[in-house]
């Protein structure tokens, strides 16, 4: 195990959620990695597909790397899973950080699941702060960093780390820290975890929405470069101002389009829903109707 060895890190970008998702291969063993893989779906037709999992898929296989490890940073609230698929394509195991119950059991009850569903017991192994694990020969840290969810965790590999939904580009600030469980005081102090390691250490985001005044997407940073010009949490932006201006931020901003067909499956390690009597599998999209409307519907 080399714990200075540089991945090789390619990225494959979805615009139709923004989302990041990585292949990272040990150079030394051609074991490989896959982070936050994205099932593609179809909100207006229920159609999914899977050909970002089968781009990622051919890649590894144009690069001779066998696919190890599908390693989720949280249970995401913006695109479906497609770990699931990767592990029957390649048996790799299935990684989240080790308080995935606690997001199951905010969520279960949502979508009047059964509440057995809050062990994390659909992921094949639960990572806890600090721990240690190899891709290959690559060294591998978890890092805790929640807020976003109680679950986040970010891997650090090398001198790289895939930090998930807490941090996005300088210059597009951070995550969002209003969905149940989340805190943007905590969020604070795990972004400001993250800006401890060394300056030049590269960071890898789970999404980019290019700001105005960009024009291309980007997801790949430093510590320097973040510590420098985040316009959330540069330097000198202490933890009261962050909180104050995360929490105005999150009250301005609509809910993700896929929540909810999202977190029903995200939290069940991108298993969908058991097929009903007809056959066919059903998301569910529970309502909130004013009590003088329900009434008389």
């Amino acid at each position: 195990m080399n714990a200075n060895a540089k991945p090789e890190i390619r990225a494959f970008f979805d615009e139709a959620t923004n989302t990041v998702s990585y292949l990272v291969t040990d150079p030394a063993t051609r074991k490989a990695a896959v982070i936050d893989p994205v099932l593609d779906f179809d909100p207006r037709s229920g159609k999914l597909q899977t050909s970002g999992a089968d781009a990622i898929l051919a890649a590894a296989s144009e690069a001779r790397a066998e696919i190890v490890w599908i390693l989720e940073t949280h249970a995401h609230a913006d695109h479906l899973s497609s770990a699931q698929y990767l592990k029957d394509k390649t048996g790799a195991r299935i990684g989240i950080g080790d308080h995935i119950g606690e997001v199951q059991k905010i969520f279960s009850p949502v979508f009047n699941q059964k509440p057995a569903a809050s062990d994390g017991a659909e992921f094949d192994v639960l990572f806890h702060d600090g721990e240690n694990f190899e891709i290959g020969a690559l060294a591998v840290e978890v890092l805790a960093t929640p807020g976003h969810t109680p679950a986040c965790i970010s891997y650090k590999i090398g001198d790289a780390v895939f930090v998930g939904d807490t941090l996005f580009m300088p210059d597009y600030g951070t995550a969002r820290a209003d969905f149940p469980g989340g805190d943007a005081r905590t969020l604070y102090r795990s972004i400001r975890k993250l800006l401890a390691l060394p300056p030049a250490t590269r960071l890898f985001m789970c999404h980019d929405y290019k700001p105005a005044n960009r024009d291309t997407y980007a997801w790949e940073t430093t510590v320097a470069d973040e510590r420098a010009r985040n316009v959330h949490i540069h330097d000198g932006v202490g933890e009261e101002e962050f909180v104050a201006l995360r929490q105005a931020r999150d009250a301005t901003l609509a809910a993700p389009v896929l929540l909810l067909p999202s977190i029903q499956v995200n939290i069940h390690a991108g298993h969908l829903p058991q097929a009903e009597s007809n056959g066919r599998r059903y998301l569910k999209i529970p309502l909130t109707v004013a009590d003088d409307v329900d009434a008389v519907l």
